[in-house]
């Protein structure tokens, strides 16, 4: 069951899970998120949320079309 969060690593490198994440072996992957790939949706319009959903409908389509199966 992948688990994606995205969470902000202070000084102490200490980060908190998701309650529902399982004890035992996990695998971690950290993978830093670039100021470009942090979308703020504070201030946009419908419009802009519109269009931003769109574009990320649109890319990954054959993905979701195949999960759809």
């Amino acid at each position: 069951m992948p688990i994606t969060q995205t969470v902000e690593i202070t000084a102490d490198r200490r980060i908190t899970v998701p309650s529902d994440v399982p004890t035992g072996k996990t695998i971690i992957s950290f993978t830093p998120v670039a100021e470009k790939d942090i979308i703020e949706f504070a201030d946009a319009s419908n419009e802009e949320v519109m269009a931003i959903g769109e574009e990320i409908l649109n890319k990954h389509i054959s993905a979701f079309k195949a999960l759809a199966q």
